[in-house]
């Protein structure tokens, strides 16, 4: 089966939501309608894992082969990959403001272009302060159209049992990203007056909170339950999820300071810029001579780092040993996530195609 068919799908129920809400806006006011092209523009794009993991979980709880020639955008489990994927949306929002990226997937960030619509209309006031507005507004509520399209979803759910299963993971998914955000947000201000020794400890928790059970975890149990996997089940889900999504982070943390622009979308090295206090910085950090790492921090804290300030930082990471051995890490996370999918008991189609998302996560380049 092509994963295209799938994705396809996928889009139009978001299409189809976001038609109706872009409706809805244009009753109220014309000048809504930037909010919904703004999330209409941010939701035609991005790698889709978190509908995929979705529906594979969901496929490998099903009593039999699913024909996926006869889904249709009202198939409750497309509804539930279509609000993961709003749901990532709003957090991307949020998480570039928070960051000040300007660019999301080789595209001005929903804050930047908030600016952007101040400036041309030549609006009073300060665009900076404009586009904090829209974004967090419009973060917010594609926040609640997440929980919507899931609401949705859920009212042709197979019972009550599958329905509260659902739930609950939605809403823990919900819960532990915004406070792995905040970690995340903590660690960047307060890490230089914090203990260095624990700063990679501190790092993954944030990681574990704010990407790898929301990214994987989250996703494979909600369309586990959805699909009417056992407690049990779900458990033995999650022995898979979370060293996958670990290994999808730190596979994300090195391209945030080594990747190609071209090929990620974002700046060379925002990770640096941005201050990030990702696992492969507090190995650095651990690793460098006192003196270099203080320069490090410096550079790190201070936000404005020229190419120059970028090439050295990426030459410390490297001669540290910090880049060999976080890719050690994503080595030994992908082999416990192989591990423990051979090992769940669930359907040779949902395993088959579970395997070949978990080789796209661990050699992604974007």
């Amino acid at each position: 089966m092509s994963q295209g068919f799938l994705l396809n799908l996928v889009q139009q129920r978001l299409d189809v939501y976001c038609d109706i809400k872009r409706a809805e806006l244009s009753e109220i006011s014309e000048d809504l309608i930037p909010i919904i092209d703004y999330t209409q523009d941010l939701l035609s794009g991005g790698k889709r894992f978190r509908a995929l993991f979705a529906f594979w979980a969901w496929a490998g709880y099903q009593p039999v082969p699913v024909d996926t020639s006869k889904l249709t955008t009202e198939t409750p489990v497309i509804s539930v990959a279509a609000a993961l994927e709003m749901f990532h949306a709003a957090a991307l929002v949020h998480d570039d403001l928070l960051d000040q990226s300007d660019l999301r997937r080789g595209k001005p960030a929903i804050h930047k272009r908030f600016e952007t619509l101040h400036q041309t209309n030549r609006f009073a006031g300060s665009p900076e302060r404009f586009g904090v507005a829209g974004s967090v507004l419009v973060g917010d509520m594609m926040l609640s159209w997440s929980s919507e399209l899931f609401g949705d979803a859920l009212l042709h759910s197979p019972g009550e049992k599958i329905e509260a299963a659902c739930r609950t993971e939605f809403s823990k998914m919900r819960f532990e990203v915004m406070a792995g955000q905040y970690l995340d947000v903590l660690e960047e201000n307060a890490a230089p007056i914090r203990s260095k020794s624990e700063a990679v400890a501190r790092a993954n928790k944030v990681m574990l909170y704010k990407t790898a059970k929301y990214s994987l975890e989250a996703p494979l149990l909600i369309g586990a339950a959805l699909g009417g996997a056992h407690h049990s089940e779900l458990k033995s889900l999650s022995d898979f999820g979370i060293p996958l999504g670990l290994a999808f982070q730190l596979r994300d943390d090195i391209l945030g300071v080594f990747g190609d622009p071209q090929v990620t979308g974002k700046p060379a090295g925002d990770d640096l810029r941005e201050g990030k206090r990702t696992v492969l910085i507090g190995l650095t950090l651990e690793a460098l001579p006192a003196s270099v790492a203080r320069i490090f921090e410096e550079l790190l804290v201070s936000g404005e780092i020229d190419a120059e300030q970028i090439e050295f930082m990426r030459t410390a990471i490297v001669d540290s040993g910090a880049l060999a051995k976080t890719e050690a890490l994503i080595e030994e996370y992908s082999i416990r996530a192989i591990e423990a999918l051979a090992d769940l008991d669930i359907s040779d189609q949902g395993r088959k195609e579970l395997a070949g998302l978990t080789q796209a996560v661990i050699n992604r380049s974007k």
